[in-house]
């Protein structure tokens, strides 16, 4: 296998001398796929120094033929990488295919310009590929959010999930509700401060995000996880007054309140906004851990949100709590994030969407959660102790990497499910360096199982591929943990 993260669905070793990439210094790309050898330019000078000229005049030699041609393969991302002493030609059906196919030959690429001759055709097992950040519990700024996005891209994910509200902090300005950003994002976990998001930055996170073929998915969290709009909007409260601020880490104490025709009004307010100022497919409407909300009412809130979301266009995507209402917009989609080994009944609610014609995203929380602690060293840049335990202790990069996402929920198998997602919560996460050191390299481990066949995956050859990876990011300056040098000398 080469290595390559997330390992290819087919690779095959060719007999020839390493290509010198560079030597010639032309890429040939039509307009079509003009943007992402652009991007691939960038991305090889900072690799090795040299910049590539992009041309559309195929006479004579290159060093990358980028070409939109029909594969065999119904996926928009799969692509066909040849490598030989002569070049290398990149195909795929979609711009987005080749996109996928530079990250590639990215990690392909060793800093002396040579990649060695090979085969590779390649395409994901789940349409969806994500990760989350939290952004209420600690505020992270455009220029963050997008150094985590180039990031992510060199993993071949394909879904950024915002997780914009919470009891700590509202993040994305709405106009039809300016308290919410002018009363509820002054705040965060520890006091550290608040921030938000302005139309125009919300944005440029999505343009940025879009031109790597990243769909952002922006998450609305009701009927819980709302002490900051209640702070806002305190007509929303059953008294009228407003809560304090809140900058701990506990959950489950805030709800909207089902019985007050405001908590409607606010809620048509805001998901249409938000759907609005989304261009992707997706709305995010939480629906988790509301601990305080009496079951009649929570069975009401998410009706007529869900109902809401789906008026705009959207697809609903919901916790699987959500799972336990019996009025669900048909075809929404769970995100079930409890344990490998399903507690309570988390697993007959997440069956729940499937019955509806939905799908489901699958984030357990014991392997998945990229915010829980590392074993060991689990110092971040600046010293501080990174990352949680509740979810059953730390999870290493094996634990990461091995499990299988039809094995987690009975009754649900491939065909049900939509894809993988990598969440991180920012309760001990304050800076981006705190975010990166917590999710890498154990989203390599969840961008594997999410796009390469499972039976390419073995976690000493991934631990083998990984320092292409983990180079990548050094030469960017992104932060990361030692995970895979601990795995390899346990080893």
């Amino acid at each position: 296998m080469p290595s390559v993260i997330p390992a290819p669905a087919r690779a095959t070793d060719r007999e020839a001398a390493a290509f010198e990439f560079g030597a010639i210094g032309r890429i040939v790309a039509d307009e079509t796929a003009r943007g992402v050898a652009e991007l691939l330019a960038a991305d090889v000078e900072l690799r090795i120094g040299r910049r590539l000229d992009i041309v559309t005049d195929d006479a004579g030699p290159v060093d990358l033929e980028l070409r939109i041609e029909p594969l065999p393969s119904a996926s928009v991302e799969a692509h066909r990488l040849e490598v030989s002493a002569a070049g290398a030609r990149l195909t795929a059906t979609t711009a987005e295919g080749l996109y996928r196919g530079t990250r590639t030959i990215l990690q392909l690429l060793g800093t002396d310009g040579t990649i060695a001759a090979t085969l590779i055709e390649d395409e994901p097992r789940f349409a969806y590929r994500g990760v989350m950040l939290d952004v209420a519990r600690h505020f992270f700024s455009v220029d963050d959010v997008t150094r985590y996005i180039e990031a992510i891209a060199l993993l071949k994910f394909n879904h950024l999930h915002l997780h914009l509200t919470d009891d700590q902090g509202w993040r994305l300005e709405i106009d039809s509700r300016p308290e919410l950003t002018r009363r509820g994002s002054t705040t965060s976990v520890g006091g550290h401060g608040g921030g938000h998001y302005t139309h125009a930055d919300y944005r440029a996170i999505i343009d940025f995000a879009a031109a790597r073929f990243i769909t952002v998915v922006p998450e609305i969290d009701v009927p819980g996880h709302t002490n900051a709009a209640l702070h806002s909007y305190p007509e929303l409260t059953p008294d009228g007054v407003a809560p304090e601020p809140y900058e701990g880490i506990e959950v489950g104490f805030s709800s909207l309140d089902a019985s007050r025709t405001e908590t409607y009004a606010f809620l048509e307010d805001v998901i249409g906004e938000v759907a609005a100022l989304t261009p992707g497919p997706y709305l995010h409407l939480g629906g988790d851990e509301s601990l305080s909300t009496p079951a009649d009412e929570y069975a009401m809130l998410i009706a007529r949100a869900t109902s809401i979301g789906a008026a705009t266009g959207k697809t609903i995507i919901g916790w699987h709590e959500m799972g336990a209402s019996d009025a669900l917009p048909r075809g929404t989609v769970g995100q079930y994030w409890s344990f490998t080994t399903p507690q309570d009944d988390s697993a007959e609610r997440t069956r729940t969407f499937a019955r509806n014609g939905g799908r489901v995203i699958l984030s357990p929380a014991d392997v998945a959660y990229l915010d829980m602690r590392y074993p060991g060293e689990t110092t971040g840049p600046d010293g501080r102790v990174l990352g949680l335990e509740w979810a059953e202790g730390a999870t290493s990069l094996v634990d990461a990497y091995g499990w299988e996402p039809t094995s987690i929920v009975d009754g649900i198998g491939e065909a049900d499910i939509l894809g993988v997602e990598a969440p991180l919560w920012t309760e001990t996460a304050r800076h981006i360096d705190d975010v990166t050191f917590l999710a890498f390299p154990r989203a390599a481990a969840i961008a594997e199982i999410a796009w390469s066949p499972r039976a390419v995956r073995d976690i000493d050859d991934f631990t083998r591929r990984l320092p292409a990876f983990t180079g990548l990011l050094d030469e960017r300056g992104v932060h990361h943990h030692a995970a895979a040098a601990e795995h390899r000398s346990v080893s």
